[in-house]
């Protein structure tokens, strides 16, 4: 390290480094910087006697102004909740069904619901019900158990095969896990499947094993029957795979999907909201 000296052409002193021939002055901060820093100390420590601030053991400085976000949130959302009050009586008081009929209701439904639906169904069933892999679309007019207003309220409530003890259940039996059936039969069947949405050539066979193990939860033609959850299968709309593989490997050991029972995680109103919203993606029944 180099001696102090006074530079000859600045008058600046060095601070004594120097590296390859340079010298480092030893410039003083411009004095309107020195004063904005000590500004800004003075400043965070009246903020800190202030505000809430250091954290301790069993809680944290509250601060001379009492101030707390928290507090703060908690009065936003009971003002708003005030707010829907009016709202919210008139949902509970109403079925769903008079719920639409009411211009206001519904607008407020419709707002509200698309919301909810973005919160928690979005996740499982896409935006705007598009749907993804293995859970179903809602934006289709194609509905499992049914797709009126009192059928989507009832899904969304108690859930599918969810543990709550209204909830509603299905379960297609594994017909070649079980060896119920043989692979050939189940080649059959699920030719004659496919030929139900046009996707495939009859099968005689297939036809037969239908009507004798399938027609029960899935309708004589195909069609699905709602008020058992049985999949219509005629509109080539698939849940798990529209291929003859996807069919075969179904029947073979069927996959089941789960939907939660929402009646005891939302509110009765929040659920008709969310029931008018989901009724509208598809048009409903």
């Amino acid at each position: 390290m180099a001696e102090k000296e006074t530079d000859a052409l600045t008058g600046t002193e060095t601070t004594g480094h120097e590296w390859d021939g340079i010298r480092e002055l030893n410039t003083p901060l411009p004095r309107w910087w020195l004063w904005v820093l000590y500004a800004t100390i003075i400043w965070s420590i009246g903020y800190m006697i202030a505000y809430p601030a250091w954290p301790s053991l069993s809680g944290y400085t509250k601060g001379l102004l009492g101030y707390s976000s928290r507090a703060n949130l908690v009065a936003d959302l009971e003002a708003v909740r005030e707010s829907r009050s009016v709202w919210v009586d008139k949902f509970s008081e109403l079925e769903v069904g008079e719920i639409v009929e009411d211009p206001d209701l519904l607008q407020f439904a419709m707002a509200g619901g698309g919301f909810i639906f973005g919160e928690n169904c979005a996740p499982c069933h896409g935006s705007g019900g598009a749907g993804a892999p293995s859970f179903p679309v809602l934006a289709d007019d194609d509905w499992i158990w049914g797709g009126t207003l009192e059928d989507i309220h009832t899904t969304i409530a108690y859930g599918i095969r969810s543990d709550h003890d209204e909830t509603r259940y299905s379960e297609m039996m594994a017909f070649g896990a079980d060896e119920l059936l043989e692979p050939a039969q189940i080649s059959a069947v699920a030719d004659y499947v496919l030929s139900l949405s046009g996707s495939g050539a009859a099968n005689e066979e297939g036809a037969e094993i239908f009507e004798e193990q399938c027609a029960a939860c899935h309708g004589e033609d195909g069609k699905g029957l709602p008020e058992v959850g049985g999949p219509n299968l005629s509109d080539d709309i698939w849940l798990y795979g529209g291929t003859k593989d996807a069919i075969v490997a179904q029947i073979t050991k069927p996959r089941h999907g789960v939907m939660p029972a929402w009646v005891d995680r939302l509110n009765d109103a929040t659920i008709k909201q969310v029931t008018i919203y989901v009724h509208s993606l598809g048009g409903g029944q």
